[in-house]
């Protein structure tokens, strides 16, 4: 009588993320992607520059510094927090669980919010796009629409394919705007080079809190790095590198242009170009210093670039919510996983649909793709990933506080606090000029920044709710993976990594 192996009666084991799948620059490409650099530049640039004056390529470096100052914090806290959450994670951590599970709340809000408001640029820019090279008029809802069977269709394919696709986006869209760079530099500009952009009496003027708002909001969701942790190589040295990488890159490359495009109209005549013409100012100088055709490609380029943006924000709200869906807070459904494809397939499903919903709640509406889609959609969800990084600064000292570690005091004190104070600063800089993000009344803007708080609140009441209705839900949140119990309605957490931490608390005292 023969035996079986007891493999051969064992259910097949579920499918999961695919581990070692990205390297430094696959992850870098999903964040520098999900910053679409061409359309920031050649959409919000010429803004900045003529609200701000020809200083404004300082204001890109500082807030490229600020968020440096704040990545030092936050990838040294990744190397200890090995949770799929990645920011809630790290704020309940440091911040104990209830204003976690609010920042969970808030930033599922905040990623869908800065995707789906990006359709209506889609459409937007699609139907410039055909009108400016074919001379028809193409309604911008089916663009929008093909927009999302585009995007879901690359949520569901492999990480890797994601990666390979954003990265040849990528370089076509920083590839044309480095053309440019080079036609303005061979040339000499309009009226020779200037270093003036960096002048102290340019930097240091009223007009720079404006371009300061700019240039934070351009840098959006380059701390999705963490998320990809599961997925990356070596995530200990991977993760860290691919924020400074992505950190490093837009800010120097935001300043870089913004200073090239001043270059291209002069110093003296570039505010008055843009007065007259800013969303034409990158194709009017591209095509004067490069040619005509190159002004076509920059079009077809921002589309692609749009396209880029939406599919990295599309990757990184699927697994936020696959690691909700693992918390037991979201349906536990959405954390199904492709056997074949190893992508949250579902997860990426489901918010499809919440995309669809609202493209086509804001077209029966009669409203503006890019007015009011885009900019109010997208503005309640800038505010709340800014809510997100403040609350993670805050969560850095306080963590490293109660755990034993060989940090520096730099590191784990210093750096977070500081970063924590400009953090704050920029979050009042986009509240205090929120008229320019989104050309709206009063009442309409004061209604998009109650929005981000609100859902925190909300969140802070799911948390008491959990702790009274599903103690196991709550007691394991944002558990590391060795600490995960199997979700028993009264399990304890396991023994925690850290031997200092108490066993029964995540964070602050709750």
């Amino acid at each position: 009588m023969s035996v079986t192996a007891p493999e051969e009666n064992a259910p097949p084991a579920a499918a999961t993320l695919r581990p070692g799948s990205l390297g430094t620059a696959d992850i870098a490409f999903f964040v520098i992607s999900a910053a679409a650099p061409l359309t920031v530049m050649a959409g919000v640039a010429p803004l900045a520059v003529l609200l701000g004056g020809i200083g404004a390529p300082a204001g890109y470096l500082i807030a490229g510094i600020t968020l440096a100052v704040f990545a030092v914090g936050f990838t040294t806290m990744s190397r200890h927090v090995r949770s799929g959450g990645a920011f809630y994670a790290y704020i309940t951590r440091g911040l104990g669980r209830p204003v976690g599970i609010g920042a969970a709340l808030l930033a599922l809000i905040g990623y869908n919010g800065m995707e789906i408001g990006v359709y209506g640029l889609l459409g937007s820019a699609g139907r410039d796009t055909a009108r400016a090279l074919f001379g028809i008029d193409v309604p911008w809802l089916p663009i929008a629409l093909a927009g999302l069977l585009l995007i879901g269709y690359g949520g569901y394919r492999s990480i890797e394919f994601g990666a390979r696709l954003l990265g040849v986006l990528l370089v076509a869209e920083t590839g044309i705007l480095v053309l440019l760079a080079g036609g303005v530099l061979v040339k000499g500009g309009a009226h020779g080079l200037s270093a003036a952009s960096f002048a102290p009496d340019h930097v240091f003027v009223s007009g720079t809190a404006v371009v300061l708002a700019f240039a934070f909001a351009a840098f959006t969701g380059f701390e999705s790095t963490v998320i990809y942790r599961r997925e990356a190589r070596d995530p200990e040295r991977t993760v860290p590198r691919a924020t400074y990488v992505a950190v490093a890159f837009l800010g120097l490359f935001y300043a870089f242009m913004v200073w090239i495009i001043i270059q291209a109209f002069g110093d003296r005549d570039v505010i008055a170009a843009a007065g007259k013409d800013p969303g034409g100012l990158f194709f009017t100088a591209i095509t004067t210093y490069v040619g005509g055709w190159a002004a076509d490609l920059m079009h077809v380029f921002i589309v692609t670039s749009i396209i880029a943006s939406l599919l990295a924000f599309h990757n990184a709200i699927n697994r936020y919510a696959l690691a909700l869906a693992e918390e037991g807070v979201l349906p536990r459904r959405l954390g199904r996983i492709h056997p074949r494809h190893r992508s949250p397939y579902l997860a990426g499903v489901a918010q499809t649909v919440v995309g669809l919903v609202v493209v086509l709640g804001f077209w029966a509406a009669g409203a503006d793709p890019y007015d009011q889609l885009l900019l109010w959609v997208n503005t309640p969800g800038m505010i709340g990933l800014f809510a997100l990084q403040l609350l993670a600064a805050i969560a850095v000292p306080c963590y490293f506080r109660r755990v034993r570690h060989e940090e520096g005091t730099v590191r784990t004190v210093v750096a977070p606090t500081l970063a924590a104070v400009l953090l704050a600063t920029a979050i009042g800089l986009v509240i205090t000029h929120i008229d320019l993000f989104t050309g709206a009344s009063a009442t309409v803007n004061t209604l998009l920044i109650l929005i981000a708080p609100a859902v925190f609140v909300t969140g802070l009441g799911l948390a008491w709710w959990l702790r009274r209705e599903r103690p196991a839900v709550y007691a394991t949140f944002a558990a590391e993976p060795t600490e995960r119990a199997e979700p028993t309605e009264r399990a304890e957490p396991t023994e925690r990594a850290e031997p200092t931490e108490p066993a029964d608390s995540v964070g602050v005292t709750e």
